[in-house]
């Protein structure tokens, strides 16, 4: 509200005095220059300031600037018009609010807050909001044509680039813009403000910045992730709010709110990003005030835990959600055509674990809405023998629709009023999702997301996910040219109207701080159309699986990229191969085996680097925990026991405690039976491959799994003794760095076989399919190298042509299998030696040498060049000249 002007010139009998809030800033002290500039001979009353850096500038800076007077030295009654900058609240002026309401008292207001119903009333006010306070009054002097020094300048334009972030906030408007190009044009000396602006944290800002930090807890307000982070110390530690917004930036938050305990007191500071979160409300309401973005109090009279009790009760009334029909509907919608049979509807309904289905009439090519039907409607048809009857006979055909935008009010209404078990979302006479009756209710009541993930059902009970945003994250882990792939992907699936995901395996790493080179794309589309069209931009080939709809892109140098359609798996039976159809991203991450597997990042454009999180990766990311998804994980897919093993013991993690009676189930009904060798010796060996297989070898034996290997295979002392030398023999060889390669799941596959016993090693691998020079390796050659052992155990010491001789045509995972199983330390040395010393000798001279010597060719020439080789192995022969000697001398011998 403006009124009308007056003279703003003191006169001998009228005292003014100008003032702002306690803990000023420099906005606060920007606006106390600027309003001393349109009120000549005023005084100026500083009742505190927020920061130490604040008080020393002005101090030693500006002080000669203002005609300052102490409070302790001012006649309050000889005041007559009091002037209040960047407040109206009576509370936050200090000793001076006792004028107040003083009818000879003049009071002028210039603030930038919201209007409350407690402010101070004005009899002069300049209100409106912008992004600093300064800005009003730097316009007035600009409309006056007010003269000021480039010192003042600098001191208003401080308090614009404070308030607004440096014009980052959104609380940020044209005339902030405006407001600091009049400045500068007065000399505002930006280098100045710079210097001013970047604040450097001491050692105690620091650790508190780490603590807050490392206290934050997430809240789900309304659908908002909401922090709440609480700290105490000893000590007063300025610039509170100053780290509050240094840890929102970090963490890349959406509304941050700081507890602080300092010196008996309780400090609240308040940032938010979004309009959905009111900081200033919410800190009016524990006794502060501020902007929507940014905001302050001080709590008195609490202890810690009422003011975090406080806050969260004030949090829930104020945070608003806005919502509609497009973000919490299950797309796609899983629907029936009104022709199929109750029957056929009732295997529908369990296969996609749904209570109710929507059912279409197909008219003019497309599938329109015709009603909906119940699993209860049904279960009763099926009762009174209507098994073939079609659904369109007991359908519900009064069926009310929303749009995608539909709020929350509307949806309520419909499902409620109607009775209806789910609502179909409908766009341009289009079914493009469904919302349930628990979709409401999750959004009404906010259940909580630390929910077990197992409880989830993606259709019945979907939750919000947790989304933010990772890029920072992202360009910190991994290297411009995956930076530049990632953006790449999303460009175009953006440009062929699809939407792409980086999932799995290699975002779960990127939290683990994991190296991980396996990229796994999903397109929300056809993802094998997505394949070949990348492919071709990118010069590289693609191997398709139509049956899947995934496929390989291969690049060049070789790096390759897995891409799949969003896809949703049903399983026929236990332990069956799944059946495959298109989906949503949604639905695609809820086939995935454990709930860490299922964090996505959005790689188009428009969304990039979000991270999304519908069932709480995160959370057991971070509490270190390996859960299913659903209860019946296990019977659908056997398999994923032995990856949930697996993940335990690669990431050091713990099996979820549902999640492990769920395995014992498996195991008790046998589920694993009807799994095909293939698929067991697959995971086996998985295992295997791992850098440590021992403890996943014992966890499976705890959950008596072994025997799905094979009934024969026992955990004995004396196997894990074979198994841990085999893991030091591998860790050794590791370390020479040898061009050779080693199967290391080859080495501990040959020791599970040996205990098995002889008379079972063939029917192990024919159950497994192993290829036929797999076969050969775990048959006859392991039982070579086991004859091979035994001899160098009976021989004691060997020379080393004999060595030589007897280990030369193994290959090197047999080699590092013998050093294995032999407990001698003699043997294993001499084998060591024979890998890093003898193994490569190779000869110098050959048979042309004979042949110049006069010999013709013939079998000797092996003998031969065997003595010559026995000879160097033996270390009698160090050069070429040494050999070629030899050779001479031997020929002339015989």
């Amino acid at each position: 509200m403006t009124s009308e002007n007056r003279s703003n010139t003191d006169s001998a009998q009228t005292l003014t005095v100008i003032t702002t809030h306690i803990n000023a800033d420099f906005d606060a002290v920007g606006s106390l220059l600027a309003a001393h500039k349109l009120y000549p001979g005023s005084h100026v009353v500083f009742p505190g300031f927020h920061e130490k850096s604040a008080r020393n500038f002005f101090v030693q800076s500006m002080a000669y600037l203002f005609n300052m007077i102490d409070i302790k030295n001012l006649d309050i009654s000889k005041v007559k018009r009091l002037v209040v900058v960047d407040t109206k609240q009576a509370g936050r002026i200090g000793d001076l609010a006792a004028i107040i309401g003083n009818p000879d008292v003049e009071i002028h207001l210039y603030d930038h807050h919201p209007a409350l119903p407690t402010d101070i009333a004005g009899d002069y006010e300049i209100t409106r909001a912008t992004g600093a306070n300064v800005t009003l009054l730097a316009e007035i002097i600009r409309e006056k044509g007010l003269d000021i020094t480039p010192e003042e300048a600098t001191i208003m334009c401080l308090g614009i680039y404070e308030d607004t972030g440096a014009f980052t906030f959104p609380s940020t408007t044209e005339s902030d813009f405006f407001a600091a190009g009049f400045l500068v044009s007065k000399g505002a000396n930006l280098y100045t403000i710079s210097n001013l602006m970047s604040k450097e944290m001491d050692p105690r800002q620091i650790n508190l910045l780490n603590e807050l930090i490392n206290a934050a807890e997430h809240h789900s307000i309304n659908g908002m992730d909401v922090v709440i982070t609480s700290v105490s110390c000893d000590e007063y530690i300025h610039d509170l709010a100053f780290l509050v917004q240094k840890m929102m930036k970090i963490d890349n938050l959406n509304a941050v709110f700081a507890l602080a305990l300092m010196k008996n007191k309780i400090y609240l500071a308040a940032r938010s990003n979004t309009p959905l979160v009111d900081a200033g409300a919410i800190a009016r309401e524990m006794g502060g005030g501020g902007h929507g973005f940014a905001a302050a109090a001080t709590i008195r009279d609490n202890t810690m835990a009422q003011a975090e009790q406080r806050l969260v009760e004030i949090l829930h009334r104020h945070v608003s959600a806005k919502q509609c029909a497009q973000e919490i509907m299950t797309s796609p919608a899983i629907h029936a055509d009104e022709g199929i049979s109750c029957r056929d509807a009732q295997k529908l309904l369990s296969r996609y674990n749904i209570n109710a289905l929507v059912v279409t009439r197909m008219s003019d090519g497309k599938d329109r809405l015709a009603g909906y039907i119940s699993r209860q409607v049904i279960e009763k048809a099926l009762y009174h023998d209507l098994d073939t009857v079609p659904i369109k006979e007991y359908m519900t055909s009064e069926i009310a629709t929303v749009g995608p935008d539909a709020g929350i009010g509307e949806i309520q209404e419909k499902i409620i009023d109607n009775k209806q078990r789910v609502l179909p979302v409908m766009e341009n006479d289009r079914i493009i999702g469904v919302i349930t009756r628990t979709d409401l209710l999750n959004v009404l009541v906010q259940e909580s997301r630390e929910k077990t993930a197992m409880a989830m059902d993606p259709l019945q009970d979907p939750v919000l996910p947790r989304t933010k945003n990772i890029i920072s994250f992202m360009k910190e882990r991994l290297s411009d040219r995956v930076l530049a792939l990632l953006r790449n992907v999303g460009e175009v699936a953006h440009e062929m109207g699809f939407s792409a995901y980086l999932i799995g395996g290699f975002v779960r790493d990127l939290f683990l701080y994991r190296h991980n080179e396996d990229m796994d794309i999903v397109i929300e589309g056809d993802g094998i159309a997505f394949a070949r069209e990348f492919a071709r931009r990118s010069d590289a080939r693609i191997n398709t699986y139509d049956k899947f709809g995934t496929a390989v892109i291969i690049f060049p140098d070789a790096y390759k990229i897995d891409v799949a359609s969003a896809r949703m798996e049903y399983y026929s039976f236990p332990a069956a191969l799944p059946t495959v159809e298109m989906s949503s991203i949604k639905l695609d991450l809820f086939r995935r085996d454990f709930t860490i597997n299922t964090l996505a990042v959005s790689l188009n454009p428009a969304g990039f680097g979000k991270l999304i999180d519908f069932f709480g990766a995160q959370r057991d990311i971070k509490e270190k925990v390996i859960r299913v998804l659903h209860n019946l994980s296990f019977v659908e897919d056997p398999t994923r026991v032995f990856r949930a093993i697996r993940f335990e013991q690669r990431f050091g993690f713990k099996i979820g405690k549902l999640t492990s009676s769920l395995i014992n189930n498996a195991v008790k009904m046998d589920f694993f039976k009807r799994l095909s060798g293939k698929r067991v010796f697959a995971e086996l060996r998985h295992i295997l491959e791992e850098d440590n297989p021992v403890p996943a070898l014992s966890r499976l034996n705890e959950y008596d799994l072994l025997k799905t290997i094979d009934p024969s295979i026992q955990h004995t002392p004396k196997m894990m003794t074979h198994f841990n030398a085999a893991r030091k023999v591998l860790a050794w060889y590791d370390l020479l760095f040898a061009s050779e390669t080693c199967n290391k799941w080859t080495v501990y596959l040959m020791i599970l076989i040996r205990h098995a016993g002889e008379e079972n090693a063939e029917a192990i691998c024919r159950r497994f399919e192993l290829a036929p020079k797999h076969q050969k390796i775990f048959i006859r050659d392991r039982r070579v190298a086991e004859e091979c052992l035994a001899r160098l155990h009976r021989s004691g010491g060997l020379q080393n042509h004999l060595l030589y001789r007897a280990l030369k045509d193994f290959r090197i995972e047999l080699i590092l299998y013998m050093m294995a199983l032999t407990p001698n330390e003699k043997i294993v040395k001499a084998i060591s030696f024979f890998v890093t010393d003898l193994r490569h000798t190779r000869l110098s001279v050959s048979g042309k040498d004979l042949q110049a010597l006069g010999l013709s060719p013939s079998p000797s020439f092996g003998r031969i060049l065997s003595a010559v080789m026995d000879a160097k192995l033996n270390g009698e022969l160090k050069t070429c000249q040494d050999e070629l000697d030899y050779l001479t001398n031997y020929v002339a011998g015989i």
